[in-house]
């Protein structure tokens, strides 16, 4: 069960370039064990609802929306918008916090960026819960976007694919990515619609109308859309595989990590949780034999609590 929901006692913003400037929030118990959300998408944005994963009587709960999404502005910019920007304003948040060291908590997008943010700064995380795991490999992307997917949603598909001509249909990543960014802002507002509802129609293991109805908001489609189609279209900006590398993962081999899978995941596949466990046996691996992507699944829900119950008092 998820914990109740509770208000921040604190928000605020971190300028953290001439460009960008961060929305956060803190809270829970303000001498709690800290602990820092790391939402999906990119460009996804945090919500209340997120709070509700951690006990508020132990945990400092941390939230923050990454460049260009939720509050943070500007909204849906892509430029100096890349991994490496993220993992350096994770940084720069800790320590405006004057937090020494935090747990990350992080599923989709948010498990790659809690990777790459933990083995940037190893000495800086007490412990990793990441769900629906998430390496931005070439092969990863292709599965949901190209040529796996598809024939699992084979409607949604048709959808999806209704608005790229057959002849840019062998790239949809880069059809998308152009048409997301063309100065036509009907084009721009069909393609941010139609992207956003392939990908929440693909969520969970029993498809949500409510989820997919987010792609009528036009405000959280475009960044939505636009911010993940540059992180896609530029492989996160790292190597294939980087984050799996036996060179990463011996950094972060001694922070305590708990990996929530849901077996029926067709946006992330199970493959890339299991070679993580493969190069990183001291990790935990939870297959949830009955969900999706969705953290709000019943079985995923169910054990990420537990997670950050056990690292309460870590």
């Amino acid at each position: 069960m998820l914990y109740q929901p509770i208000e921040p006692y604190e928000t605020g913003t971190l300028k953290v370039s001439d460009i960008h400037t961060l929305y956060y929030e803190v809270s829970g118990n303000k001498e709690g064990n800290p602990v820092v959300f790391l939402h999906g998408g990119p460009g996804g944005g945090t919500n209340p609802g997120d709070r509700t994963f951690f006990n508020p009587d132990k945990y400092k709960i941390i939230l923050f929306d990454q460049r260009g999404a939720g509050k943070s502005t500007p909204r849906g910019c892509l430029e100096e918008n890349t991994t490496w920007d993220l993992v350096d304003d994770i940084e720069r948040l800790r320590e405006k916090l004057g937090i020494e060291k935090w747990h990350v908590f992080g599923g989709s997008w948010g498990s790659t960026l809690s990777l790459a943010y933990a083995q940037s700064h190893p000495n800086r995380v007490k412990s990793l819960v990441i769900r629906g795991v998430c390496t931005v490999r070439k092969s990863e992307m292709q599965f949901p976007l190209q040529s796996g997917t598809c024939h699992l949603f084979p409607e949604a598909w048709d959808e999806f694919v209704a608005p790229i001509p057959e002849s840019e249909r062998d790239d949809l990543i880069s059809a998308y990515h152009k048409r997301l960014n063309s100065d036509d802002e009907a084009i721009r507002k069909a393609a941010a619609k139609s992207w956003v509802r392939w990908e929440m129609s693909i969520s969970k293991l029993y498809i949500d109308p409510n989820l997919i109805a987010q792609a009528d908001d036009d405000f959280f489609a475009d960044a939505f859309a636009r911010i993940e189609a540059h992180y896609f279209i530029n492989d996160a900006f790292m190597r294939d595989g980087q984050l799996l590398e036996k060179d990463s993962v011996d950094k972060i081999r001694h922070i305590p990590t708990i990996m929530i899978q849901g077996r029926y995941d067709v946006a992330c596949p199970p493959a890339t949780a299991y070679a993580l466990k493969k190069v990183f046996p001291e990790a935990t691996l939870h297959i949830v034999p009955d969900a999706g992507h969705s953290s709000r699944e019943p079985g995923t829900l169910k054990l990420l609590v537990e997670a950050t119950d056990k690292f309460a008092d870590l």
